[in-house]
């Protein structure tokens, strides 16, 4: 899409940290009212962002030095882009932080990992955070950051907190193919979703209806447990079910990292989505979105 309206530069700017899946889905949702940044730090993907309606800018969460030219360009800002994959801080959070303007608008898309182990409770976004891997704390680190900042600098700072993102050509098939185990019914965990088209749009409505200073649910009306997850997709596009092991042989079978994953188990509330942003999910469960792909080939 080329940028060549004669009303483009009157429109605010919106910055976009982090345009991947997620971002790119977003963008055709914004760009007719902001006059869209696109931030990514490979330099090949610059014509693919603009071919989406973007401006591209090539910077470095990770590169204090390449974000000089960020400084200033857009008082809304959507921050997508993941913590470094170590520590318990999120320094790219805090390299942004240093160069936004005050009195700029944040959307921040986190994660429910934040909550860690809740024993399976249906959770709303007043439940107190308690993470239980480095993962899920450089989250809360961003999230406290992001908040410290919107006081200093009269921010207005909005979070949503995302599950298991899904979309039609986002689901575990290679997991599947690969029969990796999931765990047997009696060790079960609950797990959420959102399909990432949905989370797109809930990005895009928290930039115009979300509340400074407030948490959201970006979660789907799903009430599943992860091996019946597994199972439904299988079953959708003709793979095998996984096999179901009990959780101290599970442990043996797969990594740590998967193994955190299915460690943690809640059901997340989503009535602010609805009630504050005004959502309408189109995906609104896993298994209806499951039902309209007859076609995903395995």
């Amino acid at each position: 899409m080329k940028l060549n309206n004669k009303h483009i530069f009157k429109r605010p700017r919106l910055l976009i940290i982090g345009c991947g899946d997620v971002g790119m889905r977003l963008l055709p949702l914004v760009r007719a009212r902001f006059r869209v940044f696109a931030v990514t730090s490979n330099p090949e993907r610059r014509a693919a962002l603009r071919a989406a309606g973007a401006v591209p800018v090539v910077a470095d969460l990770d590169r204090k030095d390449s974000l000089h030219r960020l400084a200033g360009l857009a008082r809304h800002v959507v921050h997508l882009a993941p913590p470094q994959p170590e520590g318990t801080r999120d320094c790219r959070t805090r390299n942004l932080t240093a160069i936004l303007p005050d009195g700029a608008q944040v959307v921040y898309v986190s994660t429910s990992g934040v909550y860690g182990d809740c024993g399976g409770a249906l959770v709303d976004e007043t439940r107190t955070v308690a993470p239980k891997n480095a993962r899920a704390r450089r989250r809360v680190d961003a999230e406290t950051v992001l908040r410290a900042w919107g006081r200093r600098a009269h921010g207005r700072v909005s979070i949503l907190r995302a599950p298991g993102i899904y979309g039609h050509d986002r689901l575990p098939l290679e997991r599947l193919r690969a029969g990796t185990p999931a765990l047997e019914a009696g060790d079960d965990v609950y797990t959420n979703h959102i399909h990432a088209d949905d989370l797109a749009r809930l990005v895009a409505l928290a930039l115009v209806r979300a509340l400074p200073g407030r948490v959201y649910h970006a979660s789907d009306d799903t009430r599943m447990k992860m091996g019946e997850y597994f199972d439904a997709v299988a079953d959708a596009v003709g793979l095998p079910r996984p096999p179901r092991l009990p959780r101290a042989q599970l442990a043996q079978a797969v990594s740590p990292a998967t193994l955190s994953f299915m460690s943690e188990s809640r059901q997340l509330a989503n009535h602010r989505i609805k009630r504050e942003l005004g959502a309408r999910l189109r995906y609104p469960s896993v298994e209806a979105t499951l039902r309209s792909l007859p076609g995903v080939a395995a």
